[in-house]
């Protein structure tokens, strides 16, 4: 038996500027916030990550052998304005030539404006909790546009501002690698900022534009239904799930969010007048990004400070993961995609759902130049039936992207984890198509499983 999608779904793969380009200095790229934070850490870094940047006929040729007809990919910020506001043309025309080189072959794009590499000169001016970066943002995406907006029509602003902001300025994880719970609620609202007025000013050059931004999203488990428990998962789902989701919804932040929030004393005074007007700009499509679900727990003191990586929140803790993990340690369970897709389309009021990012990470078993990964092609095929389940019940879901197109470079995890439908040596920069690509070409060819 076949599980067919609709007719018209979006079938595609997903990759992000700095995890897969490398030449982090040609043609006049400045540095990122990722450039400069795993050169203090001492961490492996993003050159030369796939090399892309100088290989991205050959990527596009291997979506083309797969008949994957959409590609999602992030542009540098960095590399098209090295200071955060001065174009540099070079940088520019690379995406001019990925753009043409994919049209080329029958593939759509799909433009991510900012996947967490902020140019390292707009840190050292405060970086996300800096108010003005906001404007400089809406600034970069005309110029984009302007650029890139003849030929493409979808557009996703920021890529999981939870990641940016409660990450690289909460517990400090990820670049730029700041530690102070205060600033990166600000930082979060002033991404939330940024989508908005860089939405206004993808819309005020004309044209069939498609706006969205991507959210990461976390379904929340309890071992107890008890009043105690559904609190710990309410501190943790606002803070992790509606966070961003509800101002962009033109609810503005949760009351209960923000007294949960009030004694760090950041955000409220952050939210200046008409801040919640711009983020509510209206969205074509939300992006949903699903890996794991978590799972909360009461601590006996409510005013105990949080185990998780959530700036602010207190009186819960999140659990280990059980069950079949991935070989970073996140949990699979696909029920929870159903679930969650099911709840956004009644939390969201309709608004159609793409899902912008779903993959695991596995060991790959390399046997006589194959790549055999089993783990991964069961992963993708439960998930896919989730999501499956998901449209059956009512969720209008238009799309889905696998991450990754590549094996790449996996963040503060560096190239230790892979998450590719296509393996990549990293010192000889081989490509090999792995069993799960072969599955998935499938599943987009019969448009189902």
């Amino acid at each position: 038996m076949t599980l067919g999608f609709p007719d018209g779904f979006r079938w595609g793969t997903a990759t992000a500027a700095y995890q897969i380009e490398g030449s982090t200095t040609a043609d006049g790229r400045g540095p990122s916030i990722w450039d400069t934070f795993t050169a203090r850490s001492g961490l492996a870094n993003g050159d030369p990550a796939c090399d892309h940047y100088r290989r991205y006929r050959e990527d596009i040729g291997l979506l083309r052998e797969l008949g994957i007809p959409y590609y999602r990919f992030s542009v540098a910020w960095s590399r098209i304005m090295p200071d955060g506001r001065t174009v540099e043309p070079r940088g520019l025309a690379f995406y001019d030539r990925l753009v043409d080189a994919l049209l080329e072959h029958g593939i759509t794009p799909m433009v991510t404006l900012y996947h967490w590499d902020l140019p390292e000169a707009l840190q050292t001016e405060g970086g996300w909790p800096n108010r003005e970066i906001a404007d400089l943002f809406a600034d970069y995406a005309r110029t984009v546009h302007k650029v890139l907006g003849d030929r493409v029509r979808q557009w996703t602003t920021i890529n999981e501002p939870f990641c940016a902001a409660f990450i690289g300025y909460g517990n400090g994880d990820h670049a730029p690698g700041i530690q102070d719970e205060g600033a990166a609620l600000v930082a979060g609202h002033n991404l939330l900022l940024a989508h908005g007025k860089a939405a206004q000013a993808l819309r005020s050059d004309g044209g069939e534009q498609e706006v969205s931004i991507v959210l990461n999203f976390a379904p929340v488990l309890t071992d107890v239904d008890d009043a105690a428990h559904r609190e710990a998962a309410r501190k943790f789902d606002f803070l992790h799930n509606r966070f961003f989701l509800d101002p962009l919804l033109g609810r503005g932040y949760p009351p209960e969010l923000l007294a949960d929030l009030a004694h760090l004393g950041t955000l409220e005074p952050a939210i200046a007048d008409g801040d919640l007007e711009i983020i509510a700009q209206p969205l074509d499509v939300l992006g949903v990004n699903y890996y794991a679900p978590a799972r909360a727990m009461p601590l006996e003191d409510p005013e105990a400070d949080s185990n998780c990586p959530l700036p602010g929140l207190r009186g819960m803790d999140v659990q280990p993961p059980r069950g079949e993990l991935t070989s970073l340690g996140w949990e699979q369970r696909p029920e929870c995609f159903t679930e969650l897709l099911l709840w956004l389309q009644e939390h969201c009021g309709g608004l159609p759902l793409v899902i912008a990012e779903n993959g695991a990470a596995f060991e790959d078993e390399v046997v006589e130049g194959r790549v055999h990964d089993e783990k991964r092609v069961r992963y993708f095929a439960d998930h896919l039936a989730a999501v499956h389940a998901a449209i059956e019940r009512g969720a209008d879901v238009r799309g889905y992207m696998a991450w990754s197109l590549l094996d790449n470079f996996e963040w503060a995890m560096g190239y230790t984890q892979r998450f590719g439908l296509v393996h990549v040596d990293f010192e000889t920069q081989e490509r090999v198509l792995k069993d799960s690509a072969l599955f998935y070409a499938d599943v987009v060819a019969r448009n189902g499983i």
